[in-house]
C-alpha cells in the first residue's frame, strides 16, 4: 500500500513493522568482530538520504563518562566547569545539557551547588542504573530528566546481563514505565548499538518507546551510544556499524523525533568527531561529548570540537563564546593538573605554534599563511612559535614581538634582520649543539633579548 507523506511530499510503500526477534543464541557478527583480527568494514550500497535536524547542539558528559576516566573532581572544581560550561554554551543552550551521578554526598553536594547557580542552561540531568530504586534519587535532587542504561547488543544481552532479548526488552520498558510514572523523562542510553542487531532489536525497542511517550504524553529520549568506537561514517556500509543508517532508521523506521536523539561515540579508532557530525547531519540533534575529550579508554567527542564544527556546519556561533575553551583547557592543566598532549587541536601548547624557521617566516609576513584561523580573537591564542635551533631568524623576531613586554604592545617591531636577532639564534644553536633538547621559554629568550637587543641599543 503507497502512502502520501507529507513532509516529503511524495508517496512511499507502507512502512514495514519491525518486530522483535528473539533468538536462542547471541548473534555476535563474528563476520565483522572476529575479536582475534581488527573489526572489519563492509559494504551494502545502501545509501540513505542527508537530513539535518533544525536545531543541532551539544550535550555533555564530562562529570559522568569523563569523570571515569580521571581521578575525582572536587565540589569546587565541578561547579567551576559548570561555570566555564555555561559560558561557552552561552545563553542559546549550545551546551543542551550535562549529567551528574547521584550515588554518593559528594555527588549529590555537587549537583545542588550547579543548580544553586540558576543557570537556564546546560540543563541539569542524571545517570541511574536500570533499577527502580534510583528513581528516589533524582526525585530527591528535583531532577527532571536521567539517562538509563538499556544495553542493546547481544554482547551485553546475552553475555553480560544473562538474559535473551525478550527478556532485556521487557526488563528496559518495565523501568522506562517506572519513570513515567514518576513524572521523570527517560533518556535511554542504547549502549552498544554498532554491535546491535538492529533491526531485530533496536528499531523494535525503539517503536515500543516511542508508543509509551505516546500514552504518557512525556518525551522519551534515545542516546546512542557507540561504546567501542565501532562506528563508521562511509556512505553505503553495512549496519550496524554505519552511523548514518543509524540515524536514518531511528528517525525513519521507529519514529523517534531528532529532538529526542543524541549521538555518543569513543575515540577508539578515531572517529569520534567525524561520527558525531555525521550523525547530525543524518538526522540526530544531540552530539554528546566532554570537555577536552576526556573519558574512558580513548575519550569522548571533544566538546570543544563539537562548538568549532557547529559554526563550520551552520555559519554563526550561536551564542557561544569559543574563547572560554582556552580558559577551559587553562583549567584542566593549573586545578586539575591534567596532562594535555600538547599537540591536541585548539587545547594543546603547540595547537597552532611551529618550529620551522620558514613557518615562522610566513607569521612574520602573515599569520593567515601557516594559522588555521584567527586564533587570537577566537580563541584568545595567538599563534606561537617555538624557539628552537630550527626557529631561524624570522621565528626569533616573531616571539619577541609578539611575546616580550617591551615590544608586543609597541609599534616599534623587531626586524628579523636586526643584528641583536642573529646574536640570539648563534646562542641557541651553541646551546643546541651542546645537547639541549628542549625549546626555549619566555624567561631564557627574555634574558638574551635584553644582553643583545635592548642593552645594546
Amino acid at each position: 500500500m503507497l502512502i502520501y507523506n507529507k513532509d516529503k511530499r511524495m508517496l512511499e510503500p507502507e512502512e514495514y513493522h519491525f518486530e522483535l526477534q528473539d533468538v536462542k543464541e547471541p548473534n555476535l557478527l563474528r563476520e565483522t568482530f572476529s575479536y582475534t583480527d581488527i573489526p572489519k568494514i563492509s559494504f551494502n550500497g545502501t545509501v540513505v538520504p542527508m537530513n539535518p535536524p533544525e536545531n543541532i547542539f551539544m550535550t555533555d558528559t564530562t562529570f559522568r563518562d569523563g569523570q571515569q576516566a580521571l581521578p575525582p573532581f572536587t565540589v569546587q572544581q565541578i561547579v567551576d566547569l559548570f561555570e566555564l560550561m555555561h559560558r561557552l554554551g552561552g545563553p542559546n543552550g549550545m551546551i543542551r545539557q550535562t549529567e551528574f551521578f547521584l550515588y554518593s554526598d559528594k555527588d549529590r553536594e555537587a549537583v545542588r551547588k550547579c543548580q544553586e547557580k540558576g543557570y537556564d542552561f546546560p540543563i541539569i540531568t542524571s545517570w541511574i542504573r536500570a533499577t527502580k530504586s534510583d528513581f528516589k534519587l533524582v526525585k530527591d535532587m528535583n531532577i527532571h530528566e536521567t539517562g538509563i542504561l538499556t544495553s542493546c547488543s547481544d554482547y551485553h544481552i546475552f553475555l553480560k546481563l544473562k538474559k535473551n532479548r525478550r527478556q532485556a526488552l521487557d526488563m528496559y520498558l518495565d523501568i522506562v514505565k517506572a519513570a513515567l510514572e514518576e513524572g521523570i523523562v527517560p533518556r535511554c542510553h542504547f549502549e552498544d548499538i554498532t554491535r546491535a542487531d538492529f533491526y531485530g532489536f533496536v528499531v523494535p525497542f525503539a517503536r515500543e518507546l516511542m508508543k509509551l511517550a505516546k500514552q504518557a504524553n512525556i518525551p522519551i529520549k534515545i542516546r546512542a551510544c557507540d561504546t567501542l568506537g565501532f562506528g563508521v561514517a562511509y556512505p553505503g556500509c553495512a549496519m550496524p556499524r554505519n552511523v548514518n543508517g543509524i540515524m536514518y532508521g531511528l528517525t525513519h523506521h521507529a519514529g523517534v523525533p531528532s529532538e529526542w536523539l543524541e549521538w555518543h561515540g569513543h575515540n577508539d579508532f578515531y572517529r569520534a568527531l567525524t561520527n558525531a557530525t555525521f550523525a547530525w547531519l543524518y538526522g540526530c540533534s544531540g552530539a554528546n561529548g566532554t570537555l577536552l575529550g576526556v573519558g574512558e579508554r580513548t575519550g569522548n567527542t571533544p566538546i570543544e570540537a563539537l562548538a568549532l564544527e557547529y559554526v563550520a556546519l551552520r555559519g554563526d556561533n550561536n551564542g557561544m563564546d569559543l574563547a572560554v575553551i582556552t580558559e577551559i583547557a587553562d583549567y584542566f592543566k593549573n586545578k586539575l593538573g591534567y596532562q594535555i598532549p600538547s599537540m591536541q587541536p585548539l587545547v594543546g601548547a603547540h595547537f597552532n605554534s611551529t618550529r620551522a624557521g620558514i613557518h615562522a617566516d610566513g607569521l612574520l609576513k602573515e599569520q593567515e599563511i601557516y594559522n588555521i584561523f584567527d586564533t587570537h580573537t577566537i580563541l584568545n591564542r595567538a599563534p606561537e612559535v617555538s624557539i628552537t635551533d630550527r626557529a631561524g631568524l624570522a621565528g626569533i623576531a616573531y616571539n619577541i614581538n609578539t611575546r616580550h613586554p617591551a615590544f608586543k604592545n609597541s609599534d616599534n617591531k623587531i626586524d628579523k634582520m636586526h643584528p641583536g636577532v642573529a646574536k640570539i639564534n648563534e646562542e641557541i644553536i651553541k646551546q643546541f649543539s651542546f645537547g639541549r633538547v628542549n625549546p626555549l621559554n619566555d624567561d631564557e629568550l627574555f634574558e638574551l633579548v635584553q644582553k643583545y637587543i635592548i642593552e645594546n641599543k
